[in-house]
């Protein structure tokens, strides 16, 4: 079967069974959607780049451990995670940078979860304009990861993993080990600290 038609999962099994060139089909596989993530994480490409090739390194170290009845992408972005962890904890040794500030917003609203059929990404969609509201798409883009620069490294992680990589309740759970409680309170504060963020910065862009 062609690289490109199997599984991500069975594609590590192959790389497992010495098939090297299935570790090249998922690193080309996962490059944008990871890059997109990591930039957005870390807001530094630069540094970006360095944690996708850590990534990968450590996909290669640890491909013996995957279990292959769970899903490779969760796996793939908790690796990551910890990468950008690590790295942000070498750079804010160097910078003063505060990841732990905390933002307004509370724990307002809500934490039934699922089952009321409105979920905190529906939420974050309302809250963001689309382009027909007259701000270029490059402006944009950057008010959008300004607003994200501005959470503390857990809110800005779950919301990375749950609006941008569209990874479920259960699959965030897992891949940051907390409760399913906790992923849905930090994912409500995130939404919550990126509107305040994004209506400000929008404002702003407007009066200018």
């Amino acid at each position: 079967m062609p690289e490109a038609e199997r599984s991500d999962e069975r594609l590590l099994e192959a790389y497992r069974e010495g098939e090297s060139g299935a570790l090249a089909e998922l690193i080309r596989r996962f490059h944008d959607d990871l890059m997109r993530f990591l930039i957005r994480l870390m807001g530094d490409r630069t540094l970006a780049e360095d944690v996708f090739q850590e990534t990968f390194i450590q996909v290669h170290l640890s491909a013996d451990s995957f279990d292959a009845s769970r899903r490779f992408k969760p796996w793939l972005f908790t690796i990551a995670a910890n990468k950008a962890r690590d790295q942000l904890r070498k750079s804010a040794r160097r910078r003063t940078v505060d990841l732990s500030a905390p933002i307004g917003g509370g724990k307002g609203g809500s934490n039934s979860g699922d089952g009321d059929g409105r979920t905190y990404i529906d939420l974050m969609e309302i809250d963001v304009p689309d382009p027909s509201d007259g701000i270029q798409a490059e402006e944009r883009e950057r008010m959008v990861q300004r607003a994200i620069d501005q959470l503390p490294h857990p809110l800005k992680e779950i919301l990375l993993l749950a609006y941008f990589q569209r990874l479920s309740y259960s699959q965030i759970a897992d891949s940051l080990e907390i409760p399913l409680g906790t992923v849905k309170s930090r994912l409500h504060a995130a939404v919550a600290g990126f509107a305040k963020h994004w209506q400000a910065l929008n404002k702003g862009a407007v009066e200018r």
